[in-house]
């Protein structure tokens, strides 16, 4: 058996780890498949609890099971012993052990050298965590105290201990996500809220939307499998790199990105098709008519929408977006103060955050702080863009383009630290193309201070 591991893991280019980790990511499909023919509601928890935890001990071995207990039971322990403060301890304890495995095994060395450990399971398992205990905690306060989403997620009563393990581990949905929400879980298993019957009739059927996702994973793995070998990230560092024009090293850092940026597509794709199939990725139906389901709960990218995102603004709503919408709701506007609008703080801060979940090395971190400049970079370009009259339709349009020649320029310039992760290797590539991709967003956010864009009035407006 194991000699037809190697076998297998030698042909498409992976470790046996990695080959064994695969498998078992991908029976998380037939897996999800079946929580839909398990009876009754304990039944369903346990299941889900079981076979997640299944899956992590044949994927990363027994201790990968004793490392996700600690942020669980640290979580869930706050929420019993001081619920009006159990979601900021939950987030610190849960970010402080983190971290600790993120030091300890400096699991991104172990990736690029073809190796695998529970690291990244525990990313996903600890803001599943932090959610709960924060919409916990958001059910004692009032109403008129909290955000919508707060609202519409928060807590009243405590979840029971098999209702939190179920949805922390929920079919192995914790490996590479998407993140969802305990009361979405709870009302998932229960047949309540949108998945009760409705006027609309039953929950829908998700075979069609799976063979989608299915068929989209499949491409996007025989993709980055065709593309990897001609794009190196050893190149980096290769003094023949180093003698290339600005031009074609600007390219090589283009395709370096968009291909390792299948193998995350490939990825979120048989996380969409397990949480699909089960049904818990149902949002909803459409207001058409007749009404069409709708899958949001379950994507995590719109590959199109970043491959040709007009703004970099955009990229966070198509990138990992369950995690970024997790970010935007618990870390992003919770640090911003009622009544005031969110500026570079909150957006630096959510960067942060996000580049601490990450690991700490420095591709990382200098990867967020990037992302955070980008942003706010693009935003100059839009209020120029916004502050054009509507006569002028063909500045506007210049504009667009810029504003999307920007996003593509930085987006795949800042990737390179992400796939990378030392600070020689980022600092080599970024030096090569003459740090354009970090000056022009803060040349970018300079001028937008010395031009200030003032919004165009419409002609109506100014006889008025």
């Amino acid at each position: 058996m194991e000699l037809d591991m190697e076998t297998m893991a030698a042909s498409i280019g992976v470790s046996v780890p990695v080959l064994r980790f695969l498998l078992c990511f991908v029976a998380t499909v037939p897996v999800s498949f079946l929580w839909r023919l398990v009876p009754g509601r304990l039944a369903k928890h346990v299941y889900s609890a079981f076979t997640g935890a299944l899956l992590s001990y044949l994927s990363f071995g027994f201790s990968s099971n004793l490392h996700f207990l600690v942020p669980m039971l640290l979580g869930y322990a706050s929420m019993v012993l001081y619920r009006p403060k159990c979601g900021v301890i939950t987030f610190f304890l849960g970010f402080g052990y983190l971290i600790g495995c993120h030091v300890y095994y400096m699991s991104g060395d172990a990736w690029k050298q073809g190796g695998i450990d529970a690291t990244g399971a525990l990313m996903v398992l600890t803001l599943k965590v932090i959610s709960c205990a924060m919409n916990y905690n958001d059910g004692l306060l009032k109403e008129e105290e909290l955000l919508e989403t707060q609202k519409k997620y928060r807590l009243i009563k405590l979840p029971s201990l098999i209702e939190y393990f179920g949805h922390c581990l929920c079919c192995g949905s914790h490996f590479a996500g998407p993140v969802y929400e305990m009361k979405d879980y709870l009302e998932w298993t229960e047949a309540k809220g949108i998945w009760a019957h409705s006027d609309k009739g039953p929950s829908p059927s998700p075979y069609g939307a799976t063979l989608r996702a299915l068929a989209q994973a499949a491409f996007c793995m025989a993709l980055h499998l065709y593309l990897v070998p001609y794009h190196p990230l050893s190149w980096f560092t290769d003094p023949r790199y180093q003698e290339w024009e600005f031009w074609k090293k600007l390219s090589y850092q283009y395709m370096s990105g968009f291909t390792m940026r299948w193998k995350y597509y490939f990825i979120w794709s048989i996380s969409e098709t397990a949480i699909i199939i089960s049904g818990l990725g149902f949002s909803g139906w459409t207001e058409s008519s007749p009404p069409k389901p709708k899958w949001d709960r379950a994507k995590i990218i719109d590959i199109l929408g970043f491959e040709l995102a007009k703004s970099s603004v955009l990229l966070p709503s198509v990138w990992n977006i369950q995690v970024s919408t997790w970010l935007r709701h618990y870390v992003y506007d919770r640090l911003v103060t009622k009544g005031k609008k969110p500026g570079f703080f909150q957006l630096l801060a959510t960067q942060t955050v996000s580049a601490v979940w990450h690991g700490l090395y420095p591709g990382y971190i200098i990867f967020f702080v990037q992302s955070a400049l980008m942003i706010a970079g693009s935003r100059v370009i839009y209020r120029w863009e916004q502050a054009i009259p509507t006569n002028m339709a063909l500045v506007k349009k210049a504009f667009a383009f810029m504003n999307f020649a920007y996003t593509l320029l930085v987006v795949n310039y800042s990737c390179v630290g992400f796939m990378v992760l030392s600070m020689h290797e980022t600092l080599a590539s970024y030096g090569s193309v003459y740090y354009i991709g970090t000056i022009l967003p803060i040349a970018l956010i300079l001028l937008g201070y010395i031009i200030p864009a003032k919004p165009a009035r419409s002609k109506t407006r100014k006889e008025q």
